[in-house]
């Protein structure tokens, strides 16, 4: 790996991420059901059927887990908490097993020199909240503040930052339009309330938490480059309609306070009726940005379809196992886009990048020279956004682990360590061990 820790500022922290349904096993510690288990256990949604119930056991393997960063030079593990886990029916009792397990997964951050950067919500909906309508109902903001409320009067006294929502975008349009996550819908009135109520809940629980005393909050939001595939003033559009619909919405009600009008000509006459009083509460200040990004998409118009009316046409780039496009310069678009468009000198940080790859383990190891050169890819891409005047302050591989994909199952592995999911042996790659070596110790 050209690549290295020297080549970054001082205090540049370098981490990898998960999230907690893709890695815990949602079967254990008195879990409540969430979203996706009910998702899963429906004919057709997920690869082969197959759920999180066990996952990769990282209730029960944690410390192992831990050691696996620690031994990797990392500074800092982006994990999530399990909104099912903490509280059963989403609202009313804790369970006290469940705060309990990440009480103690904090502190074993800590004994290990790592800094915990927590994100409270990552598309783990508790199934109860999803009956009475889940990001459609009006009620979520309120009810996730008082679950980000109690999941940091026990850990915001020890995390490094908090992260309310994970990739909104996904949460709402890919769950609620495209209908490919839970809880599986393809409906624009529920996609525009989704749209806005995760906005909401951001803005609502950022208060909350700020009035309680805790600081460095933020959110995370993934970016996904969007090219016309044609330079026709019909494919401009389209890509115009998507970049708003993706890139700006979300990024644009947070520091702006307004929705850009070309995703409005869509979802507007679908949304809640008083959206617009909402905007100030969503757009108070953060503390940082965190940029999820891993390709870039070609849009062309797709005449008589309903809006959006576009239709993604294949690039010509080498591309992953998930068939996306390899495309390092979007990252450094994004990063110097949102400093020069959005957020200024906010510290922003790369809260996930990575790729899926077809990993075998041979004779005890795992070769996988492709991630390696799409890291080092990426790293450099976020040296020039450096160089640019993005004040990037770190970066976080996505994931540590190969883990539960969502609707695809166990079979996209994104890790830097293989999994065997019959057995859950761990295997450090190639990439991990690459890794490790350019993020040793300054000398």
């Amino acid at each position: 790996m050209k690549t290295a820790r020297k080549d970054f500022p001082e205090g540049f922290i370098f981490g990898a991420a998960t999230s907690a349904y893709q890695i815990e096993g949602s079967a254990f510690g008195s879990a409540g059901s969430c979203h996706w288990d009910t998702f899963a256990a429906t004919p057709g949604n997920v690869v082969r059927a197959e759920d999180g119930s066990r996952a990769c056991d990282h209730h029960g393997r944690w410390r192992e887990d831990l050691d696996l960063l620690r031994d990797g030079n990392f500074d800092a593990y982006r994990f999530s908490v399990s909104w099912a886990r903490v509280l059963p029916e989403g609202r009313g009792t804790p369970n006290a097993e469940g705060i309990d397990f990440y009480d103690r997964l904090v502190d074993g951050m800590l004994e290990r020199g790592l800094k915990p950067f927590l994100t409270l919500y990552h598309w783990e909906l508790p199934s109860a909240l999803a009956l009475r309508g889940g990001w459609m109902n009006r009620d979520i903001a309120a009810w996730f503040t008082d679950y980000s409320r109690l999941v940091m009067s026990r850990l915001g006294d020890r995390v490094a930052a908090t992260a309310t929502i994970n990739e909104p975008w996904c949460v709402a349009w890919l769950s609620h339009f495209l209908g490919i996550h839970a809880p599986g819908l393809r409906d624009i009135r529920a996609a525009a309330h989704a749209m806005h109520n995760v906005l909401r809940a951001h803005g609502e629980a950022t208060a909350a938490l700020r009035a309680d005393g805790h600081g460095n909050l933020g959110i995370v939001l993934n970016f996904d480059h969007a090219e016309p595939a044609s330079q026709t003033a019909e494919d401009r559009a389209a890509a115009t309609t998507q970049d708003a619909i993706f890139n700006r919405w979300f990024i644009e009600a947070v520091t702006r306070g307004t929705y850009p009008e070309e995703a409005l000509s869509g979802l507007g006459p679908h949304m809640p009726g008083g959206w617009e009083a909402d905007m100030a509460r969503i757009s108070q200040p953060i503390d940082w940005l965190g940029i999820n990004y891993y390709t870039r998409h070609f849009h062309a118009a797709d005449p008589g379809a309903p809006w959006p009316a576009t239709r993604e046409i294949t690039g010509p780039l080498a591309k992953t196992t998930m068939g996306w496009e390899i495309y390092p310069e979007g990252l450094r678009n994004f990063l110097t886009r949102m400093a020069r468009d959005h957020v200024g000198d906010l510290p922003l940080y790369v809260t996930e990048n990575g790729m899926s790859w077809d990993d075998r383990v041979e004779n005890g190891a795992v070769e996988d020279a492709a991630r390696i050169a799409y890291i080092d890819g990426h790293l450099s891409a976020v040296r020039e956004a450096i160089g640019d005047g993005a004040n990037v302050r770190g970066f976080f591989y996505w994931s540590l682990l190969d883990n539960f994909e969502w609707s695809l199952g166990y079979e996209k592995r994104f890790g830097l360590v293989h999994v065997d999911f019959d057995t859950l042996k761990r295997t450090p790659k190639a990439s991990y061990q690459a890794l490790a070596r350019a993020l040793a110790p300054r000398i």
